[in-house]
């Protein structure tokens, strides 16, 4: 297992690669009792704005738990390759935040659903962990 702190410029080209490839992702948050809620989820980066984006509808329990920031951890596997990101998340309703998320969903899965109750939780990204071969 390897570990890596964002230096958002210099993001290693085979990590880069995972994390734009079509994967799902896991997002585990906790619920107020420690236990962790793990549901799965479309993760996409942002480089420009060096986070990561999840839309989910505004009464999800993710989003219920993440009205204020909250320690967070998403994960993808691909046979022997994995990569988890950890880092801090919020929910946002914002016009824009939800125009740049939805825009980075797109660009990495499809173009999402209307959905009038969607929200945008936005991941400030601490690190990532990953499998020995997207060093």
């Amino acid at each position: 297992m390897s570990s890596w702190a964002p230096g958002w410029e210099s993001f290693p080209e085979p990590l880069l690669e995972f994390w734009t490839e079509r994967h799902l992702c896991t997002l585990t948050t906790p619920y107020a009792d420690g236990r962790p809620h793990v549901v799965p989820v479309g993760v996409a980066l942002d480089l420009e704005q060096r986070c990561a984006w999840v839309i989910t509808g505004g009464a999800s329990v993710k989003a219920r738990q993440l009205a204020t920031p909250t320690p967070v951890a998403a994960c993808q596997v691909d046979g022997r390759r994995w990569s988890t990101l950890e880092g801090t998340a919020v929910v946002l309703d914002d016009e824009a935040s939800l125009a740049r998320a939805v825009e980075r969903y797109a660009a990495r899965y499809r173009q999402p659903r209307v959905n009038p109750e969607r929200v945008a939780v936005r991941i400030e990204v601490d690190r990532f962990l990953f499998s020995r071969g997207l060093a």
